[in-house]
């Protein structure tokens, strides 16, 4: 089974659009608290963008 943060980077990914971590957290079935937490992780590593605030995009 893939980890965490890899179907939170996958799910963003394959959305094809900016996502907020609610829409996320409903996709991946994780809580609003562990995809707030493997968000900031992948903004860190450069995985992840912010083109707005509270989205997130690859």
């Amino acid at each position: 089974m893939e980890d965490k943060s890899s179907k939170v980077y996958k799910t963003i990914k394959d959305a094809g659009k900016p996502m907020k971590a609610g829409e996320i957290a409903a996709a991946t079935g994780l809580t609003n608290a562990e995809v707030t937490k493997i968000v900031s992780v992948l903004m860190k590593e450069g995985k992840l963008k912010s083109p707005k605030r509270c989205f997130y995009s690859t």
